[in-house]
């Protein structure tokens, strides 16, 4: 008889703890969504040098690093948005009677505001000491002010969304019970690695729309179904 009482109160227990927990709410459950597009203004180009051969001189990395850093500078460009990326050498024989003499290159990273002032950068060095160019990838400079106005859009439009479901069937909206943000932060900033730039394509390149971003943030919305 006592092992009975003990577990009549226990099932007791566990049915009253069970009623706090639950929650008995009629609620409404709704996803809301914003994007806009956007055009980068920042850009990070990547610059390839390398050491040749003029003849029987070696025109030296450091003479054609000198002509780049004064473009970059003649450009208005920051000291702190011109960095080295990487460097490299290989080897050309020239004389097969001789050694194998050591060709060096080296690659830099340039962040720029405006695309067509990398024509006028290379149009100041030398072309045959130019290995490769391209763009690395991009950015909006805003996009952090960008992402919290469209989250707002995104939980507004979700609000929208249960009110006009509820009014549908005669229901009232009640006030939010759970927000959560979805996080699907754009991809793929990594584009164009292998373009190339020449002074001779500026007039080309002035008249070209970068590509654009197309920011879309979501939000996942529950509301309750007011009595």
């Amino acid at each position: 008889m006592k092992k009975l009482f003990i577990l009549a109160a226990l099932l007791t227990i566990t049915i009253t703890s069970f009623a706090q927990t639950t929650d008995l709410r009629r609620k409404i459950e709704v996803m809301g969504s914003a994007e806009q597009e956007v055009t980068p203004d920042i850009i990070y180009v990547s610059i390839a040098l390398k050491e040749y051969m003029n003849g029987k001189n070696k025109v030296d990395i450091s003479t054609l690093e000198k002509q780049l850093q004064k473009a970059v500078t003649e450009a208005g460009i920051a000291k702190d948005d011109f960095t080295v990326n990487n460097i490299a050498a290989y080897n050309i024989i020239i004389d097969k009677k001789k050694n194998p003499d050591f060709l060096a290159s080296k690659q830099y990273r340039i962040k720029l505001r405006d695309l067509n002032s990398i024509n006028t950068i290379l149009s100041k060095v030398d072309d045959k000491g130019i290995q490769s160019t391209g763009i690395d990838s991009y950015e909006y400079s805003k996009q952090a002010d960008l992402r919290r106005d469209l989250k707002i859009k995104a939980l507004q439009a979700a609000r929208e969304k249960a009110t006009y479901l509820l009014t549908s069937i005669g229901e009232k909206l009640g006030g939010a019970i759970e927000i959560q943000e979805i996080d699907n932060e754009p991809m793929g900033r990594q584009v164009f690695s292998n373009m190339s730039f020449k002074s001779a394509d500026v007039a080309v390149q002035s008249d070209i729309d970068f590509k654009k971003i197309k920011l879309n943030y979501q939000v996942r919305a529950v509301f309750e179904i007011a009595k």
